[in-house]
């Protein structure tokens, strides 16, 4: 049976696809990354189907899709998400949702805050140990994010805010990701993504209301 598992984040404004073989530890065999918040329709399945010919595979070959599920922006989830879905449903194959910090956080040691732009002043956050998240995910103003980690890692510009030292990745890695899944064995659950808060665009209906 095949180890090989496609790895999508489009939570961030990275635009981030790649191919990880799965076994005692995680090899990555090809990743593609565009930072463009405004591009991650555009440029998902082009980062797809590069780090597959990258790889030297074909999109038959996979056994499994990893997506990140958020927190992040409303229309940059939904193109991450749909885009796993197709490839789960087209493949047969099963598609596991992680939260995207995981996707940065379970790269961190010691005590850990990971951040992103939520925008509206706000950041999504969550803390760990070890790798290991024990608070969050949640939206807040930094001066509410509550304090005790020692390194901070995510988004350089927001991360910044907090005082400590900035370390880690700055994007939900695919070997985060896949390595965020908790039990391959299991049946995954339904994809659920992580707004963490109203989208910004409202439904006329509900303006008039």
């Amino acid at each position: 049976m095949s180890d090989l598992v496609l790895a999508i984040d489009t939570a961030t404004p990275a635009v981030t696809a790649g191919v990880v073989r799965r076994g005692d530890d995680v090899t990555v065999l090809a990743e593609r990354v565009t930072v463009d918040p405004r591009a991650h329709a555009e440029r998902l399945t082009p980062n797809v189907l590069a780090a597959v010919d990258d790889a030297g595979i074909s999109v038959d070959d996979f056994a499994a899709v990893v997506v990140g599920c958020g927190p992040g922006p409303f229309t940059g989830l939904r193109v991450g998400m749909a885009t796993a879905a197709a490839y789960g449903h087209a493949l047969g194959i099963p598609v596991y949702g992680v939260c995207s910090l995981d996707g940065i956080g379970i790269e961190t040691s010691g005590e850990a805050l990971v951040v992103t732009d939520a925008r509206r002043r706000e950041v999504y956050w969550a803390r760990y140990r070890d790798g290991v998240r024990v608070d969050g995910p949640a939206v807040n103003a930094p001066a509410d994010v509550p304090s005790g980690a020692v390194v901070a890692a995510g988004s350089p510009e927001h991360a910044a805010l907090f005082g400590i030292d900035v370390t880690g990745p700055r994007y939900p890695t695919v070997a985060g990701l896949v390595r965020a899944v908790g039990d391959w064995t299991a049946e995954p659950d339904a994809l659920v993504p992580l707004y963490l808060r109203r989208p910004d665009a409202t439904p006329r209906a509900e303006q008039k209301r």
